[in-house]
């Protein structure tokens, strides 16, 4: 007959072995991807294996706990006297490693949510030892911090074109560049109005430009014009090697970009009349941009020079404010009204304030981006009043010069912001690509039929 007197031993000296044995697998599964990993996965792991050992210390240490007095069931059965103590809880972590540093995905808890969590991302950067800490929104429930132990957005990245034609959502899917993550961001631009650029000089907007032409450059279904305020002729401006590609460029004169935005009013007017027409719809989004109906993107370079409100009181200086205000209604009817037309406006401007970019055509602009700022009012004018809620994304912090070329982002669609390292092309480049597309450049107007004689669409505009 079998003697179970010492069953109850067996089985916990099974069970503690079997514990023994998944433990070993797991250290001897660690120890082994740690060896077998490049120096910077490892660098990785060894910070992943930092923020684990330490996450309910740290979060109590920078006060991202909650105390919850309410007892459980179990508490109120074991505690003495039946008077549990409270409960300090610390948010559930998960973490990802990859080659750069380590995701975490952190559960949130009442009072601790992302603007508490931005607040502490310097103080957790310190404690982790590593050059930076982002914290943004994942889903209801989940915020997602980003620990690097090398920062991806001090690598400058070079952008070669290959002279291949984007088609399909590939044509108005814009790669802007790489994030915090060193994952792509991707811009969908179809539906957009308009967008803006800001930042200080030298520190990448005309190089983004730049290679946004590039890019689309091989598509007959895209068309550019560029307005630059600061070249009184393409030969002197920064798009200087993408000229041929350009079916028109106008300079700094005030009285030849008037000109021209009564042109650009005009075409919106003429493609609206002939959409249903020649689309069969009158959005174009609908069907998508064609080598007959292209994408046409106006680019508003140093935008201040055309929309600056002029003081005095000599007849030249009227003149000139009355032309920059009506600049100002014209390309403001583009922002708001040309997007189903095929129309995107991009401006560009050191500082995105009221005085240098109005307010109604700045807030129309659904996409913002700003590379280095000096101060606040000029972030909160580039990026909106909820910049100052996400501290970790301000371009104020973009001005070393390890950040020339990465850009605080604001999309549609998406809660915080995102900051992207954008790519450089060089000129060499820039001009190559022009060359070998100038033969699609077209004037969109010139695809349309023309207007009856003497029709002058901007007076409704």
């Amino acid at each position: 007959m079998t003697d179970l007197s010492n069953a109850p031993a067996y089985v916990a000296a099974g069970l503690l072995a079997l514990f023994a044995v998944v433990c070993g697998t797991v250290m001897l599964y660690r120890l082994v991807r740690y060896l077998l990993a490049d120096p910077m996965t490892r660098a990785s792991l060894r910070l992943r294996r930092r923020i684990r050992r330490s996450w309910k210390r740290t979060a109590r240490l920078h006060h991202l706990t909650v105390t919850d007095r309410t007892p459980t069931t179990a508490g109120q059965l074991t505690a003495p006297n039946g008077r549990p103590e409270p409960r300090v809880i610390a948010p559930a972590i998960r973490t990802r490693v990859d080659r750069v540093g380590v995701t975490i995905r952190m559960r949130t808890l009442p009072g601790i949510g992302p603007v508490e969590l931005g607040e502490a991302v310097s103080y957790l950067a310190a404690t982790w030892k590593c050059p930076r800490v982002s914290v943004q929104v994942d889903k209801p429930g989940w915020l997602v911090l980003r620990a690097v132990h090398t920062d991806p957005l001090t690598r400058p990245v070079d952008y070669t074109p290959t002279g291949a034609a984007p088609t399909g959502k590939d044509l108005w899917t814009w790669p802007v560049g790489t994030d915090e993550y060193a994952a792509p961001v991707l811009q969908p631009l179809n539906e957009v109005p308009g967008m803006t650029i800001g930042g200080l000089p030298g520190y990448g907007k005309t190089s983004l430009i730049n290679s946004f032409i590039a890019r689309l450059a091989p598509s007959g279904a895209v068309q550019f014009a560029v307005v630059d305020g600061k070249a009184s002729a393409a030969a002197q401006s920064d798009y200087t090697d993408l000229a041929d590609r350009l079916f028109r460029f106008v300079g700094s004169d005030l009285e030849e970009a008037n000109r021209f935005f009564h042109e650009m009013v005009d075409l919106h007017a003429r493609r609206t009349e002939h959409s249903r027409a020649m689309l069969g719809t009158q959005n174009m989004w609908q069907v998508g941009p064609s080598a007959t109906w292209p994408w046409l993107v106006l680019v508003i370079d140093e935008a201040y020079t055309f929309f600056r409100e002029q003081k005095g009181s000599d007849p030249q200086t009227k003149k000139r404010a009355a032309l920059a205000a009506e600049n100002v209604r014209l390309v403001e009817h583009l922002v708001r009204q040309g997007r189903s037309a095929g129309i995107l406006v991009i401006l560009a401007t050191q500082k995105v304030t009221g005085d240098a970019l109005p307010t109604s055509i700045r807030d129309v602009c659904s996409v913002s981006l700003s590379f280095a700022q000096r101060t606040t009012d000029a972030a909160v004018a580039a990026l909106g009043e909820d910049i100052r809620n996400w501290p970790d994304a301000s371009p104020l912090l973009l001005q070393d010069p390890e950040y020339v070329g990465v850009a605080s982002m604001l999309t549609p669609k998406r809660v915080g912001f995102l900051r992207v390292r954008t790519p450089y092309l060089s000129a060499a480049d820039a001009g190559r690509i022009a060359r070998e597309t100038a033969h699609l450049t077209r004037d969109p107007a010139t695809l349309l039929p023309p207007p009856p004689q003497g029709t002058d669409f901007t007076k409704a505009a």
